[in-house]
């Protein structure tokens, strides 16, 4: 990563919270041991057991210090604290038109619950930060969000991917070459900055601000933060909330990565919710780095593999020609999350539904 030398504001984070609550206990991957033979079979059999049983696990070790990190929270502030809202608007992704979150994703966009809408908004950068063009505050950062991107490619997602690939007994290359860095993808980073809500609308929405959810990609990387408000759903139907440590990174499965793996990799359902008390008044900064295969790939079931054969695997479709490419499973998603009615599920209390691609996707209120 360059040398800092654009002056820059500081975005001071929340405190720790001091509450009592109740955390998942997620596997820690130590992604340095990845660079061995003998590590990487170590640590596939962990993500396997891992991504299979929670989809959620925690990754140390990636090559991120903590003061790169301070400095990237610092950089994905400004689109939002330096940009004014008039420019903002001149920068807002066309999402519903075109199924692309690049550009402003602004506050209010989002429906919620009891006719409440969302607090939260982001700022997607394709991982080829020259796709578009962006504000001029955020211009003289982009070759560092650039590296960043890269970093976040290279280092975190492709050790991740064969990991996972080898999980599957896959060639560790399999999952690898349907991620291209210079092919036509949708991957990309995400700021994303919560802002407090009053407490007509928690009380309307109880407290939540984003109702659960799968992603849809195959792979998410969240850089670790400390407001508490990211929950899981537990196999025992409970939501357990994602613990901060420090500069490391959370990583969880999509919709793409189970339709590859059939349904072995779970896209686990994770909401967004109120923080506890002593970290109301505080915004939530976040960093993501969003991961979807190249465009022309097809979210069929990776059926050689042997583990599959052996254990068996989910189709949803009947035949693998059915299956959609990641192009259309990712423009049907995203220009219709937060924006379609949604329907009451016959079968499960408080679960709402909506049909995507012939696939019943769900949203847990």
């Amino acid at each position: 990563m360059p040398s800092p030398t654009v002056p820059i504001s500081h975005y001071e984070p929340a405190p720790v919270t001091t509450s009592t609550i109740d955390y998942a206990d997620l596997t820690i991957i130590d992604l340095s041991k990845s660079n061995t033979k003998e590590g990487r079979a170590q640590l596939a059999l962990q993500v396997r057991d891992a991504m299979s049983n929670q989809g959620f696990f925690y990754l140390i070790g990636h090559g991120y210090s903590t003061e790169q990190m301070e400095r990237m929270l610092d950089i994905a502030d400004i689109p939002f604290s330096q940009v004014s809202d008039e420019e903002k608007q001149k920068y807002v992704a066309p999402t519903k038109q075109t199924g692309s979150y690049q550009g402003y994703k602004l506050r209010q966009y989002w429906h919620i619950d009891g006719g409440v809408r969302d607090q939260v908004e982001n700022y997607n950068i394709n991982h080829d930060v020259n796709r578009r063009t962006h504000p001029e505050a955020v211009r003289p950062f982009l070759p560092e969000i650039s590296q960043f991107a890269r970093h976040s490619h290279m280092n975190v997602l492709d050790p991740i991917l064969r990991l996972m690939a080898l999980g599957l007994e896959l060639p560790e290359d399999t999952l690898l070459n349907m991620h291209g860095w210079d092919t036509q993808s949708e991957t990309y980073v995400r700021f994303m900055k919560y802002y407090p809500r009053s407490a007509e609308d928690e009380e309307k929405t109880k407290s939540v601000w984003l109702k659960g959810h799968t992603d849809f990609g195959t792979i998410s990387i969240l850089y670790s933060q400390p407001v508490a408000a990211l929950q899981i759903l537990a196999r025992d139907g409970t939501w357990k909330w994602i613990k901060h440590i420090e500069n490391a990174i959370i990583v969880n499965a999509g919709d793409a990565m189970e339709f590859l793996s059939g349904g072995f990799y779970r896209a686990t359902i994770h909401r967004v919710v109120q923080p506890p008390p002593d970290q109301r008044q505080y915004t939530r900064l976040g960093i993501f780095y969003f991961c979807m295969t190249d465009d022309d790939v097809k979210l069929a079931p990776l059926v050689a593999s042997p583990l599959l054969q052996r254990v068996g695997f989910k189709r949803w479709f009947d035949k693998d020609e059915d299956a959609p490419l990641m192009l259309e499973w990712r423009k049907a998603r995203t220009s219709a999350y937060g924006q379609t009615t949604l329907s009451k599920s016959d079968k499960e209390d408080g679960v709402e539904e909506e049909v995507i691609n012939g696939v019943v996707v769900k949203h847990y209120n």
